[in-house]
């Protein structure tokens, strides 16, 4: 080969090998970035800005995790198609009835071994929370922000019918005695028109299917009956008809059709036409928008006279985070859950949506911080042994709507107690022994 060829190529190769060797000096290596999770939320507003505020702070906090926050409307619904679908996010805000639905469709994955690994444990919680996630031997879900529910009242309109302003019933017959001398008719007439009045049993109608719950009944025995027709629901549906029987099914329905909407100043406990109901945690935050100058207070809910052991009867609910079957990074998926469960994370939000926590404890700063007056209340309500949840049923969806309808037809004088309950329970019996079959056989075909 002739020299300077030879020359040639070797100072070629010089030539790149430096090239290279530069290339590899000034170009820093690259680093692959955080993994990126997606979270479908339900909440808009300032329940939003809450958790947006806690995504931002964990974003912030490491670097191995991103965390994109969507809001998504008809969230139940649209997390099922999606994970059906195969393209899931990875997590997302659920409500605590849809567990056992979702676990039975096999659309969420179990958390135990994440949980195992994280020191997360019924202890960690308010036991009513824990529980709420918990079916079947399996986590499925854990809190994102819980609710308790208390009697909401008005202290004005309790001193102006003779009553303490700081002394509301403690039970069922002193919240009927003290309403009906707070009910008021046009003229004082007794054919006038309801103005007033002290309760309604339906207002504001959200847990109409739970009453029987507070005078001790269970809507099924756990395992494969439904009980709604006990004693205790039959009860409950008397009770419920007493409000029709004492002032007209036609007067209370007249008076309550010009209640305004939920959230605006004409709400019908804020524009002092309902003076007592049961409500959750978060009225504080319509009454501070709407009603600030009312004068109100928060107790536990009555309880009936002869049952002392329901006493502090509350019901419960609870925001879940879930990671559906599918999604493709679980295991970031849990970092992030894991860092709402924190007290930092979890005071954040609650804090921001204005509710208690679902930890076993809370910090003496969160409650120095939180505007609720009676927050430690709706706390320690929901410790209590007779807090009250949907049931964990996958039917529970049609069930409801039967016992909202059976509420109807009870208070509108339709049905007598007995033939409400009866009837739920011949509509419901045959739907839940179906359900419960096409489980077991498909338990059954899983293990093979």
């Amino acid at each position: 080969m002739n020299p300077r060829a030879i020359g040639t190529i070797g100072l070629a190769a010089v030539v790149v090998g430096t090239a290279l060797y530069g290339e590899r000096i000034t170009t820093p290596e690259v680093k692959p970035g955080p993994v990126r999770i997606t979270y479908w939320e339900k909440w808009t507003g300032f329940e939003g800005d809450a958790m947006r505020a806690v995504v931002d702070a964990f974003n912030k906090k490491q670097s191995e995790v991103f965390v994109e926050l969507l809001t998504v409307s008809g969230i139940q619904d649209k997390t099922l198609l999606a994970t059906s679908g195969g393209n899931p996010p990875d997590v997302a805000g659920l409500y605590g009835p849809n567990v056992a639905q979702y676990a039975d469709s096999r659309a969420i994955l179990p958390l135990d071994e994440f949980c195992a690994e994280a020191g997360l444990s019924r202890d960690s919680y308010i036991p009513c929370y824990w529980d709420i996630g918990f079916y079947k031997g399996h986590v499925w879900a854990l809190p994102s922000t819980p609710a308790s529910t208390a009697l909401h009242y008005n202290k004005k309109m309790l001193r102006e019918a003779g009553y303490d302003p700081d002394r509301p019933p403690r039970t069922f017959e002193e919240l009927d005695a003290m309403a009906a001398k707070m009910t008021v008719r046009e003229g004082g007439r007794k054919d006038g028109r309801i103005v007033r009045s002290g309760f309604l049993p339906n207002e504001p109608g959200w847990w109409n299917w739970s009453w029987g719950s507070f005078f001790g009944g269970k809507l099924w025995d756990g395992e494969s009956k439904i009980t709604v027709d006990t004693p205790e629901y039959i009860r409950a549906y008397k009770w419920i008809r007493s409000y029709s029987e004492k002032y007209g099914a036609g007067d209370l329905q007249n008076f309550r059709s010009g209640f305004g909407n939920f959230s605006s100043p004409q709400n019908a406990f804020m524009s002092e036409k309902v003076a007592m109901l049961i409500q959750g945690v978060w009225m504080y935050n319509f009454i501070s928008q709407f009603a600030p100058k009312l004068e109100w207070g928060a107790a536990p809910f009555p309880y009936p006279a002869d049952r002392p052991d329901l006493e502090r009867s509350t019901l419960v609910d609870l925001d879940v985070l879930v990671i559906p079957k599918g999604a493709k990074h679980p295991k970031e998926a849990f970092k992030f859950i894991r860092y709402v469960q924190s007290q930092e994370g979890m005071e954040l939000l609650c804090l921001g949506q204005r509710k208690h926590s679902p930890l076993a404890t809370s910090s003496a700063e969160f409650y120095a911080k939180h505007p609720n007056p009676y927050i430690k209340l709706f706390t320690e309500l929901a410790k209590s042994k007779n807090s009250i949840s949907p049931p964990q049923l996958g039917i529970w969806p049609e069930y409801e709507a039967e016992l909202n309808n059976a509420f109807d037809e009870v208070y509108l004088m339709k049905k007598t107690p007995e033939e409400a309950v009866a009837y739920v329970k011949a509509r419901m019996q045959p739907i839940l022994d179906d359900y419960l079959l096409k489980q077991r056989l498909r338990e059954e075909a899983e293990k093979r």
